[in-house]
């Protein structure tokens, strides 16, 4: 028994330090299986970015390598070898290095003596140097060092000049300015570096990695002194193992450099250099530790909950109880919520309904305060016919009293002509102002605007409006509405004729242009918008306190339904002065319009 007892006491503690043993195994799977991934990921982009500053290195390079190749035929310097004067040749290297942004661009002949220098470096002895040699051979040179003369880095590119009997008679140098080419691309996310044959790096978007050597031996006076160093720099204090198949550096090289990187080179023949990187390892170390953490975690919370659910196995029962009371008072408060929502739904639903219609009102309000505005004109121009039916056919009456029914026809004739313009000026009328619940269908955008005109056209004549439209000789058809398109149209004439009100020039120009989509221009040469962003807000006009008749709705209500067959309407300054408005409205299918 007391033995069972102390089984019963140790079984906790057990059971604890199983679980805190599979945690720590598990933690640490996840944290190398993040490790390794983020270590791939780091490389992969590493060696992205490498490439990228290899290339550019290389490409801003070559670009004074071709300078040099290209001097290297001018007929002024192959002059001076040939013991002509060196003024013009001069003027030539200082332009050359003007214009490419070189630290100086010589002329050397064939004993290494430098005849004409655009920085004024005549007489230099470069006679030894690897890249002279070469360029003698009738190869380009290159090489680089750091300049007594100018006390920077540079990089040097000689080509050969050869005479017109064959043989090399002298070289052009190119000296470039490696500090130059570094403040494009320093201070970078990844530590980028360019070592030399020596091991030595020349070139880095880090100032504190300059000639600096991975080995203590290359670090020696003669190999700085050779590679032109100011003076002994301290090798790089690092060390280096192989980790799932990447090299991984450990740093002591400042608050500058990353403590752990991913190390990448790239060798790069082009230029005599090898191209490394140093890629932090901080983010993916985080991650790592942050996954294993979040999985120790999990581990821990799994285990004290399946400790906690043994120990408290008794009180299930009770639990489960009280939690079916909870789960029915919750039901009961779900179902009140369900029909608090399904009446709100309703509501929403009668709510929409009721705007639905108000929003048909609305447009059928603005479409009447439009006819209202109108009226007189309106009036005038059936007035017009009316006087002149009565007039015909008191003159038909006299003339088939004396005996002429030819006159009499020609009376009658006019008098069907003026009552058919009488039926469709109210037919446009009747049209615009009905209730519009047509579908999307084709539409004649060209007849659209001739109604809608005829609509205006009363207005525009007591405001005197000089109407500019020539209309296409065919048909354009669209997809929209008859009557809305047509109350989009009146709205934006009206609105051209009222901006125009107090103008001394008062042109009103439609245009429509073909394609996809079939564009609807209407200009005006009134004062223009101030607030093209704010034109088609509800309420929002232009026009004076007192003078105007409407309510602000109606290019808003012109935006709703131009919305409504999936067009788009904008407003903007037009070139000269005045307002334009301009229509997009999808064309109909080509098989519907050749139907």
């Amino acid at each position: 028994m007391r033995s069972f007892a102390l089984s019963i006491r140790l079984r906790p503690v057990v059971a604890m330090l199983c679980l805190v043993t599979a945690t720590l195994v598990i933690a640490g799977g996840v944290g190398v299986t993040g490790f390794r991934a983020g270590l791939d990921q780091l490389s992969s982009r590493g060696k992205s970015d490498l490439t990228l500053a290899a290339d550019k290195l290389t490409g801003q390079l070559r670009r004074y390598r071709e300078l040099a190749v290209l001097l290297s035929d001018h007929p002024d310097l192959r002059h001076v070898l040939d013991g002509g004067t060196a003024n013009i040749a001069s003027d030539v290297l200082r332009g050359a290095a003007d214009k490419s942004g070189s630290l100086d661009v010589s002329l050397i002949e064939a004993e290494g003596r430098v005849l004409v220098s655009a920085s004024g470096q005549e007489g230099t002895e470069v006679s030894s140097t690897s890249w002279f040699n070469r360029a003698m051979h009738g190869a380009t040179g290159q090489g680089h060092l750091r300049s007594p003369t100018f006390e920077r880095r540079t990089f040097l590119y000689a080509a050969p000049v050869f005479s017109e009997a064959g043989p090399v008679q002298g070289a052009v140098l190119v000296t470039v300015d490696v500090e130059r080419l570094e403040d494009d691309w320093s201070g970078g996310r990844s530590t980028v570096f360019f070592t030399d044959e020596l091991g030595l790096v020349f070139i880095a978007n880090r100032s504190e990695l300059i000639y600096r050597a991975r080995q203590a031996d290359l670090a020696a006076p003669d190999v700085l002194a050779r590679a032109g160093a100011p003076e002994p720099m301290p090798f790089i204090d690092m060390t280096e193992r192989v980790l799932f198949g990447h090299r991984i550096w450990a740093i002591d090289g400042g608050r500058f450099l990353p403590g752990h990187a991913l190390h990448l080179s790239q060798n790069l023949p082009v230029i005599g250099m090898r191209g490394e990187a140093l890629i932090d390892l901080a983010p993916v170390l985080r991650l790592a530790g942050l996954q294993a953490a979040v999985a120790a975690a999990i581990c821990l919370s799994f285990g004290a909950l399946l400790f906690v659910a043994m120990e408290r196995r008794r009180v299930l029962a009770i639990a489960n109880a009280d939690l079916e009371g909870r789960v029915t008072e919750r039901t009961h408060q779900l179902e009140i919520a369900n029909a608090n929502l399904r009446r709100e739904i309703t509501e929403r639903k009668e709510a929409e309904a009721a705007l639905r219609q108000a929003q048909a009102e609305l447009v059928r309000a603005d479409k009447l305060s439009a006819l209202g505005q109108m009226s007189a004109g309106i009036s005038h121009e059936l007035n017009q016919p009316l006087m002149a039916i009565r007039s015909f056919a008191e003159n038909a009456e006299a003339f088939l009293d004396r005996g002429a029914p030819d006159k009499a026809a020609a009376n009658l004739g006019r008098i069907g002509d003026l009552a058919r313009r009488m039926g469709r000026i109210i037919r446009n009328l009747r049209d615009f102002a009905r209730q519009d619940r047509e579908v999307i269908s084709d539409v004649d955008l060209i007849a659209a605007v001739e109604g809608a005109l005829e609509i205006v056209k009363p207005r525009m004549d007591r405001h005197d409006v000089t109407l500019h439209w020539e209309p296409p000789a065919h048909p354009v058809i669209v997809r929209g509405g008859d009557v809305r398109l047509q109350q989009v149209i009146v709205n934006l004439a009206a609105n051209a004729i009222d901006a125009m009100e107090r103008e001394d020039r008062r042109l009103l120009t439609i245009e429509v242009e073909t394609g996809d989509p079939v564009r609807l221009t209407v200009r005006d040469t009134g004062p223009g918008i101030e607030a093209p962003e704010k034109i088609f807000d509800p309420f929002y006009t232009t026009k004076e306190v007192g003078r105007s008749e409407g309510m602000g709705l109606g290019l808003s209500i012109s935006y709703g339904l131009v919305k409504s067959f999936g067009g788009e309407i904008r407003a903007g300054q037009a070139d000269g002065g005045g307002a334009i408005f301009t229509l997009e409205i999808q064309p109909a299918a080509p098989s519907e319009v050749a139907a």
